[in-house]
């Protein structure tokens, strides 16, 4: 099961694989670095990391201490939310490109819709013409929060990644971005702590059935949905096993059994909660 992995278009003509690997939580060099490399070897090329996860230089090293070129390489970092202004924004991003050791990144969002952000979003407005940033998109805004932004914006949001998985659909929102053209990416896409899909019966009894991980079964449910999944692994051999969702398919029973499991539960903030989000904005990025 070792097939290529497709790449979906976004909304300026520039494509994005539709797998990639998440770093969130990856607090040393050896596991950043290790997992970054795994994944590039087993064929993925996509990293997602952000300025809070504290990991932007492991990954840069890990990128170019591989075999496979800068250019073939979809990175995607954020923007913190303790951040805010053009000026500051400015700053920030280079901060990150110096930390990653490139010239230009493949994609910067900002990572909540925290007070202030269509000031941060006019400087990567800027950044994005001026070629430093090739896309520029948001993570964590509800359909509020985007037709907020979009009043004044002069880019549209390529992608909103936003916490998704059986648990927690998300399928309003879903629909909404797929009317404005903005790609669907997953965070999260298992569930976590309580909201552990990967233990759920109905998932484990799809994996039975197409003798493939519970894992497998989730990441293949949210491909087939059209969206962009970054599931998160320091262990090689589920980095591997997580890559290889493209051989196989779910039918309109098994895509519907999963959807059933919705139940509304979030793992991580809710984008609509007003004080968390003010709050965030005194959380410094991780060092």
């Amino acid at each position: 099961m070792h097939n290529d992995i497709p790449e979906l278009p976004l909304n300026n003509g520039n494509r994005i694989p539709q797998l990639g690997l998440g770093v969130f939580q990856v607090d040393n060099a050896e596991d950043t670095k290790n997992a970054v490399k795994w994944a590039l070897a087993a064929g993925y090329r996509h990293i997602d990391t952000a300025s809070y996860y504290g990991n932007e230089q492991w990954v840069g090293e890990a990128i170019r201490e591989s075999d496979v070129k800068r250019e073939d390489i979809f990175v995607t970092s954020k923007l913190w939310n303790s951040v805010r202004g053009y000026d500051e924004t400015k700053q920030a991003f280079q901060e990150t490109l110096d930390k990653l050791g490139f010239e230009t990144l493949d994609m910067f969002l900002i990572h909540w819709p925290a007070p202030g952000y269509a000031e941060s979003w006019r400087a990567m407005e800027d950044l994005y013409k001026d070629g430093k940033i090739k896309n520029i998109g948001v993570s964590n805004f509800n359909q509020a929060q985007l037709e907020k932004l979009m009043e004044t914006a002069t880019v549209k949001p390529v992608v909103d990644q936003i916490e998704t998985h059986p648990y927690f659909q998300e399928d309003d929102l879903h629909a909404y971005l797929e009317t404005q053209g903005i790609l669907h990416e997953a965070w999260s896409p298992l569930g976590g702590g309580n909201n552990n899909a990967l233990t759920d019966p109905v998932i484990n009894e799809l994996a039975a059935a197409h003798d493939v991980s519970a894992a497998q079964i989730i990441l293949r449910w949210h491909i087939q949905r059209e969206e962009i999944v970054i599931p998160k692994s320091i262990h090689e051999a589920r980095i591997q096993q997580n890559r290889d969702v493209f051989a196989f398919g779910l039918d309109e029973d098994e895509m519907r059994a999963i959807s059933d499991l919705d139940a509304g539960k979030r793992v991580g903030p809710d984008p609509a909660d007003e004080a968390w989000l003010k709050k965030s904005q005194t959380y410094a990025s991780r060092k």
